[in-house]
Formats: C-alpha cells, sequence, structure tokens
C-alpha cells in the first residue's frame, strides 16, 4: 500500500481531530490502480504552522480552512501555487463566498468541503482527489518514459550511423587520394565494406520507420487475407545473399493452411526480423528451419536455428526497445537493437504471443502464435 500525506490546516481542533479519526483506517482503492491508498494526517492550526509543515513534511492533499487566525487560507494556497508544489488543496470552510470561491479555484483548489461534513463526505471527496493523484502519477510516468525513449532514438542515430558514416569517408578519402593505387580493382575490398555499412545505416532506419509506424497508423482498413507462405518466401529471399555468405541453409515447411486475416506490412515485419536473425546469429554453415502450421483458430510459426544461442539472463530483456546482446560472437553484428520489440509489438497488436527457447551454443527457438480471424486490432 502506498501512504498520502494529508495535511489539514484549521483553527479548529474537532475538525483536525475528526479528519484524523475518519482517515485513520480508510484506504482507496480502484480497479485500475496497482495498489491501495491509505493515509497520515498532519495537523496545523494556523496559516503560518501549515506553510512550515508544507515545507517540512511535503505533504500530498491540504485540506484548508480559509478562516484562520493570522494570513487566511487563500493566502496559503497562493503560496502552494507560486511554488508549483505537486499537491491537491481542498477547501474546507463555512465562509465560501464567490469571491473566496473564484480566487481558490484560480489558485488551484480542486474541491470544496463544506462544514460541517459527515465522515461519508470527506471519505468521497479524499477519494476522487486520490484518484487524481494516481492518474497524475501515471501520466508523468508516461512523459519521462516518452522523454527516455526519445533519448534513446537519438543516442541510438547518433551512434549507429556516425560510425558507418565515418567510415564511408575514410574508404571515399582512400580512393580521392588513390592510396590503394589507380585500378578499381584495388578498392574493391573498400567498396563491399562501403556498401555493407550503406545496407546497415539502410536496415536501422527502416526499423525506426516500423518502429514509429505501429504507434501512428491505424490498422483496420488495411486488414485483408494474407498468405503467410507467400509472406515466408518473399522474406527468404530478401535474406538468401547473407545466408549463401554464411552458408547458412534456409528449409522452410508448411504443414497446413496458412492463411490469415491481417496487415500484410505487419506480417512482413515478423518473417523479415525473424528469418533475418536465424540467420544473422547463426552459426557458419549452420541451419534455419521455419515450420507454419494451424489449428482451426490460429496459425503456429516455428523459427528455429542452430545458432550462437542466448543466455538466461539475455532472455529476460530481449523484447525490450534498443536491446542488443553483446558479447564475443554478436560484437561485428550490426543491428538497431529494435527488431524484436517491434515484432512482438505487432504480434501483441493481433492478440497474438511470441515465446524464446534458446540454449547457448546449441540455437534458439522462437514460437509465434496468430489468430486466424480478423480481430480488431489493439
Amino acid at each position: 500500500m502506498a501512504v498520502l500525506k494529508v495535511l489539514v490546516i484549521d483553527d479548529e481542533p474537532g475538525i483536525r481531530s475528526g479528519v484524523t479519526r475518519i482517515l485513520r483506517d480508510f484506504h482507496v482503492t480502484y480497479p485500475f490502480m496497482d495498489e491501495d491508498y491509505t493515509f497520515e494526517v498532519l495537523q496545523a492550526p494556523t496559516g503560518e504552522d501549515g506553510i512550515t509543515m508544507i515545507e517540512n513534511d511535503k505533504p500530498d492533499i491540504i485540506l484548508l480552512d480559509n478562516k484562520l487566525p493570522g494570513i487566511q487560507g487563500v493566502d496559503v494556497l497562493e503560496y502552494v501555487r507560486e511554488r508549483k508544489y505537486d499537491i491537491v488543496v481542498a477547501m474546507i470552510t463555512s465562509y465560501a463566498s464567490l469571491d473566496v470561491a473564484i480566487r481558490a479555484t484560480r489558485d488551484g483548489a480542486t474541491d470544496f468541503i463544506p462544514k460541517p461534513f459527515t465522515p461519508q463526505e470527506l471519505k468521497s471527496s479524499i477519494e476522487n482527489i486520490s484518484k487524481q493523484l494516481y492518474l497524475r502519477k501515471v501520466t508523468d510516468k508516461l512523459k519521462q518514459d516518452g522523454k527516455k525513449i526519445r533519448y534513446q532514438f537519438l543516442s541510438v542515430l547518433s551512434h549507429e550511423l556516425k560510425a558507418p558514416l565515418n567510415a564511408l569517408e575514410g574508404y571515399l578519402r582512400m580512393m580521392q587520394e588513390k592510396q590503394a593505387g589507380d585500378r578499381i580493382d584495388d578498392y574493391a575490398d573498400h567498396i563491399d565494406r562501403s556498401l555493407q555499412r550503406i545496407q546497415g545505416m539502410r536496415n536501422l532506419i527502416m526499423d525506426l520507420l516500423d518502429f514509429t509506424k505501429l504507434r501512428l497508423e491505424k490498422k483496420e482498413e488495411k486488414i485483408q487475407e494474407v498468405d503467410l507462405t507467400e509472406v515466408a518466401k518473399s522474406a527468404i529471399v530478401t535474406v538468401q545473399p547473407y545466408a549463401i555468405q554464411m552458408e547458412v541453409s534456409i528449409n522452410l515447411d508448411v504443414r497446413s493452411d496458412s492463411k490469415i486475416m491481417a496487415d500484410p506490412e505487419d506480417m512482413e515485419i515478423i518473417f523479415n526480423n525473424l528469418i533475418s536473425n536465424a540467420v544473422k546469429y547463426n552459426k557458419f554453415g549452420g541451419k534455419a528451419d521455419i515450420t507454419i502450421d494451424s489449428s482451426e483458430n490460429e496459425v503456429f510459426l516455428v523459427f528455429t536455428d542452430t545458432g550462437i544461442g542466448i543466455s538466461d539472463a539475455d532472455k529476460e530483456n530481449l523484447f525490450r526497445d534498443f536491446m542488443r546482446v553483446k558479447n564475443e560472437r554478436t560484437k561485428n553484428i550490426s543491428g538497431s537493437g529494435l527488431g524484436l520489440s517491434i515484432v512482438r509489438k505487432v504480434i501483441e497488436l493481433y492478440h497474438g504471443t511470441i515465446k524464446v527457447e534458446s540454449t547457448p551454443d546449441l540455437g534458439t527457438v522462437f514460437t509465434v502464435r496468430l489468430p486466424k480471424k480478423s480481430l480488431t486490432i489493439s
């Protein structure tokens, strides 16, 4: 349970003790909340004492009387507003004139609790305030996560694009200055490496576009019948040149009907990424097997390789954004760290699942389950 601090600023001892008694064993819960709220009540008899406790105790909620000895409640409210403290303030007063109400609302009061109030009236107000605080916390977390993702985007772009651009510039200057000789054949290796760098940058850009598209596009209008066998064949053709270099054999086994209602581009994302990974992270001379099977309501996609495998520690974070497995065997394999994250997001859009089993040095198996029929894309 989370504890919210409630500061009661009121010159009537009966009000302060009454609030303490009512909230002592009270807790707030809603179905959408991941934890209940309980309350610790603090008391201040004057506005000046209240300001001191605001600075020292950092309350989450203030129940504030307006008619106080010394400075008034609206002055305390203005103090909180000017300092932009993240505190929810509710006015508890018998003298809520229109002018006071307008000023209090302008300065950030979220509720008015008229005196005398019943325990249920106070609890109802506290429930609403607690809900506001919870939703505000969730909103702040989403904002921070958004900032983190944007920072990661910039970090990935700066690192993944800067290095190949520097290499390309170096190769071009070598050719410009004819450092290796006067014939074009003298630079065959440099040209091959440059093309590899360009392909790596192209792959990164496509991953970023896929990642952005998943967040912005509405899918319903693109749903159609898709033959996954054809999608798999196309993905194999795309990765075949690299498979030939690695001497990795790719085998497709279609055991039953492979048609599904989906956006074709989404299915291409799944097959392109998982087949590409089955080759990239394989051993020289290894195998990559793709099996397509189905039941009455689902299709089952199994991607098996004889590659370097994934440790248990890496499996825990495998589908996170920008996650890349880093070890001696993968240090020369380029990638954005977005591929598997994007794959999982696509699969979840269709209410499907993806699981991974892997043994280091033996290989990896990705198993995907997708519903055949068109569902509302979430």
